[in-house]
């Protein structure tokens, strides 16, 4: 299975007064994440694709702080039904895994906001790249 793998970098903006990247900041992460996985992958811009996102998960391993510098997050796509992705993320400081994620994202019409199938372009270079 192939890993779409980002860099994101930890602003200072994003610790809290406990010193490390704040719980909701991984939301955050997950979002440009998933941006960059649509721009690279799908050659798609995320904003201009009818989808909503409709369920998100966050498990934490250990916390990051200002002078991690960056967070690496991988991203797979595990599951394609018929009108929702769900995909997976791994966040990692060096080799240590600091958090986990799962997001689903559903596409829909634009105009009824009733769920429809995913593009099939989108579909075949997902099931590809992640050989599905």
């Amino acid at each position: 299975m192939t890993t779409y793998t980002t860099e994101i970098d930890v602003r200072f903006r994003d610790i809290d007064a406990m010193g490390h990247v704040n719980n909701a900041v991984y939301a955050t992460y997950l979002e440009q994440a998933r941006t960059e996985y649509y721009r690279d992958v799908l050659d798609a811009d995320l904003s201009r694709v009818s989808s909503v996102l409709a369920s998100l998960s966050l498990d934490f391993r250990r916390p990051v702080e200002l002078a991690d510098s960056t967070v690496t997050v991988d991203v797979d796509v595990t599951e394609i039904g018929r009108s929702s992705v769900t995909m997976t993320y791994e966040f990692r400081v060096d080799d240590a895994v600091v958090a986990e994620g799962e997001t689903t994202l559903v596409s829909l019409d634009p105009d009824s906001g009733e769920p429809v199938p995913i593009p099939p372009a989108f579909r075949e270079e997902m099931m590809s790249y992640h050989e599905l």
